[in-house]
Parts: C-alpha cells; sequence; structure tokens
C-alpha cells in the first residue's frame, strides 16, 4: 500500500526527470496525504513539430479516487490505491486503466511496520527512499469526476503491487515503480492496452530502496518538515523473509 509520500525534488530535477516537463515552482512536500493535491503526468496531445521533448503534462489532482459514475463522493470509500493485479477487472478503475494512466513523481513513501500482537509492541514507521537517491514515478490512474451542477474534479490513485524482497517485511504491499524508459509505453493509452503493460505492473527490483526507521511524527498531517526523514534507532531492525507472502485482496488504506 502506499498511504503517505513525498515529494522534495526540485522543479529542475523532475523537469529532467521528464524529459523537459514545463513545471511551475511548488514547495517541498514531506508529507502527501489522502485527499490532498498531488502531481501527476499525463501524456499530452502530440509533440510539437521539431522538438525532442516528449509530450508531457503536469496536472494536479485529488488523492482519492472517485470513478466518473459515482452519483455522491460522500456515499463511496476513498480510494487511494489500487492494486494492479485485479485493477483491470475492477468496476472502479477499469475505464482509467484503459484510458487515463497517469505517473506520480515521488522522493520515496511512508509505510508502517505492524507487529503481531502476539509479539506486543507498536507500530514502527519507516522511510522508503530510492537507495541512489533522487526520484521515482509510481504507476497511477485518473478520473474526473462530474457533479450534478457542472463542477468538476480530478482525482487519482496509486496503483500497488506485492512488495520486494526488501520491503515485505515491513509490509506486504508497494507501489508499482515505472522506469523511465517505459515512461512512453505506461502513458500511451492510445495504441497501448492494459493487457499490453501489464508486465510493467510488478514489484521493483530489491535494491532498488533502502528503509529508514523515523519516528511517528509522520502520523500527523499537521507536521510537514524535513525532520519526518530523520532516521531513529529501534531495538529490534526488521529482517527481509525468504519469501514473499501471496496476495490476493484489491485495496488498501491505512
Amino acid at each position: 500500500m502506499c498511504g503517505r509520500f513525498a515529494l522534495t525534488s526540485s522543479v529542475a530535477d523532475l523537469s529532467d526527470f521528464f524529459s523537459g516537463l514545463d513545471l511551475d515552482d511548488f514547495p517541498a512536500r514531506y508529507n502527501i496525504a489522502p485527499t490532498q493535491p498531488i502531481l501527476v503526468v499525463i501524456a499530452g496531445e502530440g509533440r510539437e513539430r521539431g522538438s525532442n521533448r516528449a509530450d508531457r503534462r503536469a496536472v494536479l489532482v485529488r488523492w482519492g479516487f472517485t470513478p466518473g459514475w459515482v452519483k455522491d463522493p460522500k456515499d463511496f470509500p476513498l480510494l487511494i490505491n489500487s492494486r494492479a493485479e485485479t485493477a483491470i477487472g475492477k468496476a472502479s478503475f477499469r475505464a482509467a486503466m484503459r484510458h487515463r494512466r497517469v505517473l506520480i513523481p515521488a522522493s520515496g513513501f511512508y509505510e508502517w511496520h505492524r507487529p503481531s500482537k502476539e509479539s506486543g509492541g507498536k507500530p514502527q514507521a519507516y522511510w522508503i527512499r530510492p537507495r541512489q537517491g533522487g526520484i521515482v514515478a509510481f504507476a497511477g490512474l485518473m478520473e474526473t469526476w462530474s457533479s450534478a451542477d457542472g463542477s468538476e474534479v480530478d482525482t487519482g490513485a496509486i496503483l500497488t503491487t506485492s512488495a520486494n524482497a526488501g520491503i515485505s517485511a515491513i509490509h506486504d504491499r508497494m507501489p508499482v515503480v515505472i522506469k523511465p524508459e517505459d515512461f512512453s509505453r505506461w502513458l500511451d493509452c492510445k495504441t497501448q492496452e492494459p493487457r499490453e503493460v501489464a508486465d510493467l505492473m510488478q514489484p521493483p527490483e530489491t535494491d532498488v530502496f533502502e528503509a529508514i526507521p523515523v519516528a511517528d511524527k509522520v502520523n500527523k498531517v499537521a507536521n510537514m518538515g524535513p525532520d519526518l526523514q530523520e532516521p531513529v534507532v529501534i531495538e529490534r531492525p526488521f529482517e527481509a523473509p525468504a519469501k514473499q507472502r501471496p496476495d490476493n485482496g484489491q485495496l488498501s488504506l491505512f
């Protein structure tokens, strides 16, 4: 799952990462939470003649997916994640998987290891970031919900998959990460049907991320500073299991 993430990279770095994406300046965000605006990258209308830039646009959407057929979002659950294994066939995500795939830039995400009742102890928060630093792009879905009065809200969700061996001791889910060389294929909803990009929705390699134990200040949305990512010492560091646990569910929230 992914219930909190951060985007602290500079506009220049983001622009380079997405091959010349035009962006307005924005502040570093260390604690992005559900229902808040998130930056997503979508395919554009067509590359300008003579330009070498990839045709992509950045837009803001509300983190919390609302299918177009929902009459009242207040009566519908907040869908911050969609399971990659079943998104193609689920009524809530089927249309977005076919027509509105997006990339969600991040500097990393937070996850909580929750001990079993038998072992006792309290949940431990982890800041999970790229081992080499920089930016990653989560696979996402976007949908525009229209109300009866004609107003519209752009919404989005992060696709998740089974955690790789490096993360599975903390949680059994993690975001799908799309590599830069696969950006165009993922965003191409005109010629690439969902089944043709299914191979991209796999756990990343084990060494892509590193997990750093941090304080539980990230639990509070009001805490938004860089101190959220400061390491803490814990008594019993996690150990990655030899095998991953199978996952057959659909949605994951806090």
